[in-house]
């Protein structure tokens, strides 16, 4: 802990530099710096803190957050976010008590300013965002810190098993966690979570179906028929060549085949549209409002937020980071939106839901451009629609909603002091 402490002291200042000179680019909007270093929104008393690292995340959370808000009207809730795009997602939902900040770095002046501004009750930490200092902070001044949708991969584990100092800080200052599958919650339970903290299972995103903006969706939708339109779902470096390459030769033999490219990481938008123009296929790219037909039959989705309209344009999904050793985005999403599923091998970190669509036959697995392109290929109108359901019915969890209601009651009754009295 000393060590990433002096480590942390050491980068700061580069990282405030960093962050500045993304202000002076523009690609930050004015206080975000501030925030960053601690300076919360100042509330009328204690507030749940609930945080999650970008907008998938806190977009997982919404549902939970709506159930905190109506059993327990009045609660005052301050979510952080790591990126600009979900803390304005958060502020755009408009939730009653709810303000929206960026998240401060984990550096100990950063975060007591943070916490005397914030007053926070009880921390909500969703999937795996574990910084020591935060969670050191919140131990020694008694607040709760409690964990949903956790995730943990093995291979986090193993990691974690290597630092055993810091694997005792993360699991001593765990009020309780609820994990996302069986596995996560037994690699806690091997880093020395005790039993008595480990809540209910649930999966935020399983049955998730985010609101799909209706005009765009109007006003896109007849560039795309859905049968024969392929989304590659948040695709990684390695990935994009043998996405492109199949859809190449699906496009050649049918020039109604759209394809909707959308990088994990926007930022890579340049280096994925000089792929698109290699591989011989014209593009538009959303992010300059462009569109696409006969002669650009890609769509290059270089923003953020729009994930639920892709999903709806596309009659199939592939989804990224399964091609390479990135552990796979989960299929509820894809799932929600009727989209039939195709995958790579690396699927670990959902590794319980692709076994449950396999186990079912809802879900293809292909491993290169040809079996990529032979699966689409493969899948008609009715075909995808038989997937879809399929998926649907392999991924509804059994019991999410007691599941859910018993972890709305035990992360309230961790922060009665953000509930003002009734009346």
């Amino acid at each position: 802990m000393t060590l990433y402490r002096l480590l942390v002291s050491v980068l700061a200042p580069l990282l405030v530099l960093r962050l500045l000179w993304r202000r002076l680019r523009g690609t930050e909007p004015a206080g975000a710096l501030a925030e960053r270093l601690g300076r919360a929104p100042r509330s009328g008393g204690p507030v749940l803190w609930l945080h999650g690292a970008s907008n998938g995340e806190l977009a997982s959370v919404r549902a939970l957050l709506e159930a905190l808000l109506a059993a327990a009207p009045g609660l005052r809730v301050l979510v952080t976010a790591n990126t600009v795009t979900a803390r304005a997602m958060v502020a755009g939902w408009g939730l009653p008590g709810v303000a929206a900040a960026l998240a401060p770095i984990d550096h100990r002046l950063a975060l007591h300013r943070f916490m005397a501004r914030a007053r926070p009750a009880a921390l909500v930490v969703v999937e795996n965002e574990f910084w020591p200092n935060r969670l050191a902070l919140c131990a020694r001044r008694g607040i709760p810190v409690l964990v949903v949708g956790a995730r943990m991969s093995a291979r986090s584990a193993r990691r974690w098993a290597r630092l055993p100092s810091l694997a005792a800080r993360l699991t001593g200052a765990i009020h309780l966690l609820s994990a996302q599958d069986a596995a996560s919650e037994a690699h806690f339970a091997q880093l020395g979570l005790p039993a008595a903290r480990i809540g209910p299972a649930v999966n935020l995103k399983a049955g998730l179906a985010p609101a799909v903006p209706a005009a765009d969706l109007r006003a896109l939708a007849p560039l795309f028929l859905r049968e024969k339109t392929l989304l590659a779902a948040s695709t990684h470096p390695g990935e994009e060549a043998p996405v492109l390459e199949a859809f190449a030769a699906l496009w050649q033999a049918d020039p109604d085949r759209r394809l909707i490219l959308a990088p994990r990481h926007p930022r890579r938008a340049a280096e994925v549209a000089a792929q698109i123009a290699a591989a011989g296929l014209g593009f538009a790219r959303r992010s300059r409002a462009e569109l696409p037909g006969p002669e650009a039959p890609v769509l290059l989705a270089d923003t953020m937020g729009e994930m639920p309209l892709w999903y709806a344009l596309a009659g199939v999904t592939f989804v990224g980071g399964s091609l390479v050793e990135k552990g796979g985005h989960t299929p509820f999403e894809p799932a929600a939106q009727s989209s039939a599923i195709v995958h790579g091998p690396h699927v670990g970190n959902a590794a319980e839901a692709y076994a449950a669509l396999q186990a079912a036959g809802a879900a293809l697995l292909v491993t290169d451009a040809a079996s990529l392109a032979a699966a689409v290929r493969g899948l008609d109108a009715g075909r995808q629609a038989q997937l879809a359901a399929a998926a649907s019915a392999a991924l509804a969890p059994a019991g999410a909603d007691a599941a859910r209601a018993r972890l709305r009651d035990a992360i309230l009754a961790a922060c009665p002091a953000a509930i003002p009295p009734a009346g």
